[in-house]
């Protein structure tokens, strides 16, 4: 454990402010939120209550942690994320993932607002990740990186399960029986908080990345050193731009405005995965 990371300390704080014990934790991104706000016995815990907790500093993430129940599982739901550009080494963003897995929590859901590389991708849609690739984490930005805490996981993990098969799977069917647009690909993640020039949205293309956002892999990364099961999705909202001649340039506005139209339809998938959580 590296100085100030007292996530069992900080799990403690939150079992002595509620009753409830979530077993499943939720990470909702840009615009997202509001999913938090639809849980049953909600109880609401501000970020800047919690020791060692990162604060957001971003518009869209209300920095709050949410316990309460949905669709019959007891959930701890992120009312916004911290980010490797607001500051924070990757170690502080994944922080929220230790303390989750020190409540006894076993699997994470995590969302996102990314852009879509993918042509087929329309602003709206939906994308489960089966895959990723972690540019930061390729160059040094590893949440792994320093001393291995044996008790917290294996010093090296395999990353090709890393997005559990049955929960995707579980969600393409929700999809399917509602009529949801719902996409499957591989997300792209770097440090920001520039958007991508055009020439690095083509680049990306080529590796094989169909979406691209700020976050997201780092907490993944820590949810498997910790030997949870993860689940994530991305909502697109905002196409890529990959010529310097289009007359667009992205904006977090958009982002926000998307999530309108994204958040029913992720409301609904996450619903109908919870209502029939595979075992």
């Amino acid at each position: 454990m590296h100085q100030g990371e007292d996530f069992q300390g900080t799990a403690e704080f939150i079992r002595d402010r509620t009753n409830q014990l979530p077993t499943i934790g939720l990470v909702l991104g840009s615009g997202l939120g509001g999913l938090a706000d639809t849980l049953g016995s909600r109880e609401v815990i501000p970020y800047s209550d919690i020791p060692g907790w990162p604060q957001s500093t971003v518009h869209g993430h209300e920095g709050n942690l949410v316990i309460g129940e949905l669709q019959g599982q007891i959930v701890a739901a992120q009312q916004g994320r911290a980010h490797f550009y607001e500051g924070y080494s990757p170690r502080e963003v994944a922080f929220p993932i230790r303390v989750m897995k020190a409540l006894g929590i076993h699997t994470v859901i995590l969302t996102n607002a990314a852009g879509g590389i993918n042509p087929a991708y329309q602003v709206g849609d939906l994308m489960l990740l089966e895959d990723h690739i972690n540019l930061p984490g390729m160059v040094g930005a590893n949440p792994l990186m320093g001393p291995n805490d044996d008790a917290l996981g294996l010093r090296f993990i395999g990353m090709a399960q890393t997005y559990d098969r049955r929960l995707r799977q579980r969600a393409a069917d929700v999809a399917c029986e509602r009529d949801i647009p719902l996409h499957s690909g591989v997300y792209c993640c770097l440090s920001g908080p520039a958007f991508e020039t055009p020439a690095e949205i083509r680049m990306l293309g080529m590796l094989g990345a169909d979406a691209v956002g700020m976050s997201t892999v780092h907490e993944v990364l820590v949810a498997r050193h910790g030997g949870m099961r993860v689940m994530a999705c991305s909502g697109i909202t905002n196409r890529a731009i990959d010529s310097v001649d289009s007359e667009q340039e992205t904006n977090h506005e958009e982002v926000l405005e998307a999530g309108e139209v994204i958040v029913p339809r992720l409301t609904t998938i996450l619903k109908g995965v919870l209502s029939n959580f595979p075992a």
